[in-house]
């Protein structure tokens, strides 16, 4: 077992001398850029794994290093370098430079602390109140639990993940931003098994907070019991009706259909090439009326949430759509200044490595009016899908295929059912000129979303209230 690592704090002075940044960034940047950067990180992760009733894997790990941007027009040179002496660290924001192929160079720059935004999380590492042997026995009580709660439970595998990570932010203009940031995630799922037939359940939650909410809590414990009713429910489901018929999704996860095929849609770079199929839909109806989705980095300890983006912006509320007209796009600082629009505070990247892409926070839509019972009970013969599984998009054209993990077949406007294999097929502009109801009990996930985009990975948060929708295709594996 390895020893926890060294508490780690936020520091918001800078770990390379302020004489050398400077250097690099008036070496950098050429008089004509139209932005840049250096994006300072260091990093530690822990991750504890447990299945076949032991603590089976063990990780702690730390990382640092620099990104150097230069942006010109449609062009960005990032160049990075995991060493903090100097000539790694020129050498970088030269290769920057080269790639973004500019000339002459800026005046010397003047490094300079930017005003604080109100920070949405604690800035200390999450798990350092509570040590690898706390979380090994935790995961051994889980274990145990599971087992306790169901004889049929024949497998358990529990993980809980920590990572904090010290970011500093240079911008061109000498700005200096700092944010220290703690994510911590939770997933437990079993499997069951009853005359020769198994079926698997998973629950899982976390956020940017300390992990001892999560070990000293009860929420650790829910989880168990969730994954289990899964589980368990699947080894009751009958097979899935296929067709076209209105599909009633539920509350909160559900909402990654609207990430997946809605979302991504509506980022700025995708528009900006006209790309989307929302490409110069501004201002137009692409959604039916009542329907309102925004992104929302601003919600305290969400796992989508920054008190400032990957370019040192503040982030933002932004409305997308809003009762069913086109709004507003996801914006990084390139791509609004080339769609002569304001940068919304959705520039991210998954580390120093990575360049900066227009991403999604928190992405949810409104709730309505409609009560989730009156939404079930307009169903005539239907599917009601509560959880989801995995999926695939289109980003280009919207189209998807979702597979749901938790589903029930509804008829005459009660639940007759649950079922197993159900999936959803459809586009997302088109899903939303569908929806007829919409349930006045938004829910946000429990915190475990992750949103890959160009080769990168970052947590994100997705929301639903229960919504009808008229008319979708359900792949089903009734015969």
């Amino acid at each position: 077992m390895p020893n926890t690592p060294d508490t780690t704090t936020a520091n918001s002075e800078l770990p390379i001398a302020i004489e050398t940044l400077q250097s690099v960034l008036s070496n950098m940047l050429p008089a004509h850029a139209d932005d840049g950067d250096l994006y300072i990180e260091h990093g530690v992760s822990e991750s504890l794994a447990l299945e076949e009733g032991r603590v089976k894997h063990v990780s702690a790990s730390t990382h640092q290093g620099m990104g150097a941007r230069v942006i010109k027009g449609e062009s960005a040179g990032h160049a990075f370098t995991d060493r903090f002496d100097s000539a790694a660290l020129m050498q970088a924001g030269k290769s920057a430079r080269a790639i973004a192929e500019s000339g002459q160079n800026i005046a010397p720059v003047s490094i300079h602390q930017a005003k604080s935004s109100p920070s949405l999380y604690q800035a200390i590492n999450p798990s350092d109140a509570v040590d690898f042997l706390q979380r090994k026995l935790l995961l051994e009580e889980l274990d145990a639990l599971a087992r306790s709660l169901d004889p049929r439970v024949v497998q358990v595998f529990a993980n809980v993940s920590s990572s904090f990570s010290d970011i500093h932010i240079i911008r061109m203009d000498g700005r200096h931003i700092h944010d220290a940031r703690p994510l911590v995630r939770m997933n437990i799922s079993v499997v069951v098994e009853q005359n020769d037939k198994r079926e698997t359940g998973s629950a899982g939650g976390g956020g940017r907070f300390a992990l001892s909410r999560l070990t000293e809590g009860e929420q650790a414990k829910q989880l168990v019991h969730e994954a289990i009713r899964l589980a368990l429910l699947n080894l009751d489901a009958h097979d899935t009706p296929a067709g076209n018929m209105p599909v009633v999704l539920g509350p909160g996860w559900p909402g990654i259909l609207l990430h997946e095929a809605i979302g991504h849609g509506l980022e700025g770079d995708f528009n900006r090439k006209g790309t989307s199929v929302f490409s110069d839909k501004m201002g137009q109806r692409v959604a039916a009326k009542g329907i309102t989705v925004v992104d929302d980095g601003t919600i305290p300890e969400r796992r989508g949430s920054l008190t400032v983006d990957d370019e040192g912006t503040d982030t933002n509320r932004t409305v997308l759509i809003e009762d069913g007209i086109l709004t507003g796009y996801l914006l990084d600082k390139q791509n609004a200044r080339l769609m002569g629009m304001e940068a919304t505070g959705n520039g991210r990247r998954e580390s120093y490595a990575h360049p900066v892409l227009p991403r999604m926070t928190n992405t949810f839509m409104l709730a309505g009016s409609d009560t989730p019972d009156d939404i079930i009970a307009s169903l005539d013969k239907g599917i009601y899908a509560v959880n989801f599984g995995g999926g695939q998009v289109d980003i280009t054209s919207g189209k998807f295929v979702f597979t749901t993990s938790e589903a029930y077949y509804v008829e005459n406007g009660k639940i007759q059912y649950p079922v197993k294999g159900a999936t959803l097929i459809g586009s997302g502009h088109e899903v939303l000129q569908k929806v007829s109801m919409i349930g006045n009990d938004l829910e946000l996930d429990p915190g475990v979303g992750t949103c890959g985009k160009g080769g990168q990975s970052v947590p994100v948060g997705v929301g639903l209230p229960t919504i009808r929708i008229d008319e979708l295709t359900v792949g089903g594996t009734e015969s």
